[in-house]
């Protein structure tokens, strides 16, 4: 029996998750959540998904559009396993009530708080700690990139000090509403931003401290990362740890991939649906040790790494697999991600 998995909220994530999703041998789609009419709920039937409308209020928008719906969240819930839940930050707790009133398992995206669930997941450093919970928050995009990194190197010689700069994308793609912008924004100015606590509630230990620029891009957000390690390692030996994760992929700028732009061309390149980059992309030739300090850049594609750690954790906490890393695996090839 295939667990039935909502999704509330289909938009940049809740999309790409209900296509991972689909793709598992474990999981099915019981159905996605619309707030309004939209090409997004028009390709959500042709896929083949059943659409519910998030209340009854909006169902005569989407009978005016033409757009069979098979009724509301409310209805949804009561026919599911778990839900994702990618509605727009700050909902959450009104969501979190509904959800305990239909006793149903839930898991949030990293626009909300940690306190909203008391657990916030990533797949590699916490997968056991998920087993059966009822709720869980699966961390931002640049926080899931950050502590796959940090966890790999505090794992194999203890990270003493880990400090970053963030270049963030100013907005998604499809966002007209927040970008372009002709600026370079210091978000915040007051010192440190969010995402040092933010890998502290996976990784409480790792002294962290970082800091981010909103920047006049769409495309990805990059990492300059800078670590003091507990134990001495050496340029070829922090390559070899990183080619052994799953979700790290090494590039080389002799390649030609000098870029966050050439990075998402070679996501389209390899044939990946919407050109998604799930992994971590870390420079290769970046990864330096000087003055007994680490440095390396990575970037983040912020519409996509999350997915395959919104499955693992449908996993994890309906117990479909109790160890992470079959898990992982498991992820890894229904999504066909190989970084190597």
């Amino acid at each position: 029996m295939k667990a039935k998995v909502a999704i509330n909220g289909y938009g940049t994530i809740g999309k790409r998750v209900a296509d991972a999703v689909a793709l598992q041998e474990d999981m099915e789609i019981a159905g996605v959540v619309k707030t309004r009419p939209s090409f997004e709920a028009r390709i959500a039937k042709k896929k083949g998904y059943s659409l519910y409308s998030a209340s009854e209020d909006n169902i005569a928008d989407f009978e005016k559009s033409k757009i069979e719906i098979s009724g509301t969240l409310d209805e949804l819930l009561d026919k599911a396993d778990i839900v994702i839940d990618a509605t727009p930050g700050n909902t959450g707790e009104e969501y979190r009530k509904l959800y305990q009133e239909h006793g149903i398992r839930a898991i949030w995206q990293g626009g909300e708080e940690h306190e909203l669930a008391g657990f916030s997941f990533n797949s590699e450093a916490n997968y056991d700690r998920a087993l059966g919970r009822d709720l869980a928050r699966v961390v931002s995009c640049n926080t899931t990139g950050l502590v796959r990194v940090l966890y790999a190197l505090d794992t194999a010689y203890g990270v003493k000090k880990a400090r970053v700069t963030l270049m963030r994308r100013a907005a998604d793609p499809n966002d007209i509403k927040t970008g372009p912008i002709n600026a370079l924004v210091p978000d915040p100015i007051k010192l440190p931003s969010h995402h040092g606590p933010d890998v502290n509630s996976i990784l409480p230990d790792i002294d962290i401290t970082t800091m981010a620029v909103k920047t006049s891009t769409t495309l990805m957000h990059l990492h300059a990362v800078n670590l003091e390690l507990k134990e001495e390692s050496s340029q070829d030996e922090i390559i070899r740890l990183f080619e052994e994760r799953p979700r790290i992929r090494l590039v080389n700028s002799k390649d030609r991939i000098k870029s966050t732009a050439e990075a998402m061309e070679l996501a389209k390149d390899m044939g990946r649906p919407r050109g998604d980059m799930w992994e971590n992309v870390l420079w290769k030739d970046s990864i330096t040790i000087d003055k007994g300090e680490l440095y390396f850049f990575q970037a983040i594609h912020q519409e996509a790494d999350v997915v395959p750690e919104n499955v693992d954790a449908i996993r994890a906490m309906l117990e479909l697999e109790m160890d992470g890393a079959k898990s992982i695996e498991k992820t890894n090839k229904a999504l066909e991600l190989m970084t190597s």
